[in-house]
């Protein structure tokens, strides 16, 4: 595809319910977030953002791997998103001082490879968690 076939894509609007859900997600990360505040490992996090999800009703996977499909074949690359919400969104948890890059690519590689079209990266060292998330839409 060339480029102005690329800018020319349009994308279907994410469903509500899928909407929704994210946002439970975002939810859950703020209430953790009030209660820890910023500095704890990622695990920490992790752990108690998937118990808040899950308190709110919803599914939710972790260390989900995401196999790597090339040439009709099925290759395990060693890939693991964070957490899988009613097979929906993917949520990625990072604790870190600075968010890198990398960690964008990480989580547009998993939207791409599953299909999946919502996902959240979430920084938790942040002193206002609205400064730490970011919202992909593929």
């Amino acid at each position: 595809m060339d480029s102005r076939a690329q800018k020319a894509k349009v994308f279907s609007p994410i469903p509500s319910e899928t909407e929704r859900i994210g946002k439970i997600v975002l939810d859950a990360a703020y209430r953790v977030h009030t209660a820890l505040g910023p500095g704890l490992l990622e695990s920490v996090y992790e752990t108690c953002t998937a118990y808040e999800i899950g308190a709110s009703g919803l599914s939710v996977e972790t260390q989900v791997a995401v196999p790597i499909a090339y040439k009709s074949i099925r290759l395990e690359g060693g890939l693991r998103l964070d957490f899988l919400v009613e097979k929906c969104v993917i949520v990625e948890i990072k604790a870190v001082e600075t968010m890198n890059p990398v960690y964008e690519a990480q989580l547009l590689t998993y939207l791409r490879l599953t299909g999946i079209r919502l996902g959240f990266l979430i920084n938790f060292t942040v002193s206002h968690l609205k400064d730490g998330i970011k919202r992909m839409v593929v």
